[in-house]
């Protein structure tokens, strides 16, 4: 069954305080906030009712308002340090909005606005494969760039040593693998609640396009994301 959007709450986490790109989630991107292109992302896929920013800072929240998203209250302090974990942030703005509003969502769909080349489609298409299959659980992957066979691991005396078996001769023969790309996370609230995590042994892996899988964390991702933004 597919989520109707009164269930679905899209959460998108914009803390103040990143140390790679700093003040990465309102710096332009290809002429908009970098966090704009997953607000419009959410809004434009109709899957969710309702397009919560979780952040610190007021100044993002502003930004975020400006793009179409809710604000209702900041993150406290605790949920915005380096080591906070992500499923704390969830599971409190969870907790806040049923002591607030009395509402809490069937669905929550977690979209990390360091994925701007995700689209409302990829969205729209992850839901789809969860109600397809009644799954609990929906991950957005992308083809790995390295395969796990042909990664190595130094000895102490400097020596290769495979990591998983012995590297295959080619790489047509072997079974094809996929990363996580943090782009898309559509889970059950009762599942996140027992599981605490957005990656339960029972999700389904939606794979997208590597050229819409760039997870921006360095300068050098910037670009490369600004590159697959360009118009051909």
């Amino acid at each position: 069954m597919m989520p109707l959007p009164n269930e679905v709450l899209a959460l998108i986490p914009a803390r103040s305080g990143s140390k790679g790109i700093p003040g990465k989630n309102t710096r332009d991107f290809c002429g908009a906030p970098l966090i704009h292109w997953t607000i419009r992302a959410a809004r434009e896929s109709g899957v969710a009712a309702r397009v919560i920013v979780s952040t610190d800072d007021e100044a993002i929240a502003e930004i975020a308002r400006a793009g179409g998203a809710e604000v209702p209250f900041l993150r406290p302090p605790e949920w915005a340090r380096d080591n906070s974990p992500m499923i704390d942030v969830a599971l409190g703005t969870l907790d806040l909005l049923i002591a607030r509003e009395s509402w809490e969502p069937a669905w929550l769909l977690l979209l990390q606005p360091t994925s701007p080349l995700r689209t409302a489609e990829d969205i729209q298409r992850a839901a789809a494969l969860l109600a397809a299959n009644d799954a609990d659980a929906v991950v957005s992957v992308a083809p790995a760039k390295h395969h796990p066979q042909w990664l190595q691991q130094l000895s102490p005396e400097g020596r290769l040593l495979p990591c998983a078996g012995t590297p295959s001769a080619r790489r047509q023969d072997l079974p094809p693998v996929y990363a996580l790309n943090g782009a898309v996370y559509l889970t059950r609230t009762a599942t996140l609640r027992a599981s605490r995590t957005f990656f339960p042994p029972t999700a389904l892996g939606y794979v997208m396009a590597p050229e819409r899988s760039v997870d921006i964390d360095t300068e050098m991702d910037w670009k490369l994301a600004e590159l697959f933004a360009a118009p051909r």
